[in-house]
């Protein structure tokens, strides 16, 4: 979290911000490589894996190494485990199977207008017409891109794997919430590691009991090989590393604007990996979800907080 304090950030941490979000925006398509080839529970647990090799180096040389947890702090990373990483990790990949990136990528970004109303549902955090406008707007992108997103998809199945997504973006609303539960003694690198650590046993597990052919890789492709290695390495490695030593040394509103970075690349991508057709209905419906992350991110940043 940036101190409030702070009032400018050096090219380096603004680096960090812009890369750490952009990471973070390319698990997205990302998803759709992946679960096209390989079992679902199967390659979340390798991401798991894949995560935590890369995560813990830093770990070791960034944190007290969880010399000043405390013990509430390990029942919040089990549900952190639970919620943020299988529960977001899997209906991802089982959504994004079935519908397209456009689509899966304009429903992440209304991720922080979602976190807002869970916040005030939940913890009676206040609502305000910042967060009202946001999550209206939200609401209306995601029905315009789903309503007259045209072409050839199944209807039934893309609005399906549309849901699965929404359920994605509830999960990792919860791991957004849960993660301000913890206490000062645990860092947010040192958080992320323990539940990738303690999710990967759950999803070995998921693999043997529901995957049809568990930690089989033979459906697999080099492209699809690429994309699971980066997906553990790069989404859930090196992206909060990235994002979370930003955080440390910028201003809120910096943190807050760099958020737009994340549903930006999601959406690119998806033209560029997937090779999706561009239809004006995608502006319309990604441009009014956007405009309520512009709101969050003024709320942030009127805040003087991250997210």
């Amino acid at each position: 979290m940036a101190s409030p304090e702070n009032t400018s950030a050096s090219p380096l941490t603004i680096g960090q911000l812009i890369a750490g979000m952009g990471l973070f925006g390319s698990a997205t398509p990302l998803s759709k490589i992946i679960g096209e080839h390989y079992p679902v529970f199967t390659a979340s647990c390798m991401r798991m894996v894949i995560a935590s090799i890369v995560l813990a180096p830093f770990v070791l040389a960034l944190t007290s190494r969880y010399r000043d947890t405390e013990r509430s702090d390990w029942a919040v990373i089990a549900a952190i485990a639970a919620f943020g990483m299988v529960g977001f990790t899997a209906t991802m990949l089982f959504g994004m199977r079935l519908t397209t990136g456009v689509i899966g990528s304009t429903i992440m970004s209304a991720s922080p207008a979602i976190t807002a109303a869970a916040a005030v549902v939940f913890f009676g955090a206040a609502m305000n017409w910042r967060k009202g406008g946001a999550l209206a707007l939200a609401v209306v992108g995601v029905v315009v891109i789903n309503v007259f997103r045209g072409g050839g998809n199944a209807g039934e199945a893309v609005l399906l794997g549309g849901f699965l997504v929404l359920v994605a973006v509830c999960f990792e609303a919860a791991y957004t919430l849960l993660s301000r539960k913890l206490s000062d003694g645990i860092t947010s690198l040192e958080a992320t590691l323990a539940a990738s650590l303690l999710a990967a046993p759950l999803f070995v597990a998921l693999a043997f009991t529901f995957d049809p052919n568990p930690f089989d890789f033979s459906r697999g492709t080099d492209r699809s090989l690429y994309a699971l290695l980066f997906w553990g390495a790069g989404t859930g490695g090196l992206a909060p590393v990235l994002w979370y030593n930003g955080v440390r040394k910028a201003p809120g509103a910096l943190t807050a604007g760099a958020m737009s970075v994340m549903p930006l690349t999601a959406l690119g991508l998806s033209y560029v990996l997937l090779g999706e057709a561009f239809r004006w209905v995608h502006l319309a419906g990604f441009g009014l979800v956007f405009a309520g992350l512009v709101l969050m991110i003024l709320e942030h940043a009127k805040g003087g907080e991250g997210d």
